[in-house]
């Protein structure tokens, strides 16, 4: 698998500079996310999975 170049920081994660923020990045058909204060360990996954959690955890009633 590729390792991406371009993470992007989430928006959710504030404006400071410290390591507490998730970070996101597409190789082809996948996308990568991890941690910046544990930048070695990522998740991939495609997608249509990531849209799927997305959409079912904004389902939950909070």
């Amino acid at each position: 698998m590729t390792t991406p170049v371009n993470w992007q920081k989430s928006s959710f994660s504030g404006g400071g500079v410290g390591n507490d923020c998730v970070e996101l990045a597409s190789t082809g058909t996948h996308i990568h996310l991890r941690e910046s204060d544990t930048p070695a360990e990522e998740l991939h996954t495609t997608p249509t999975t990531l849209a799927h959690l997305l959409r079912t955890l904004k389902a939950r009633p909070h």
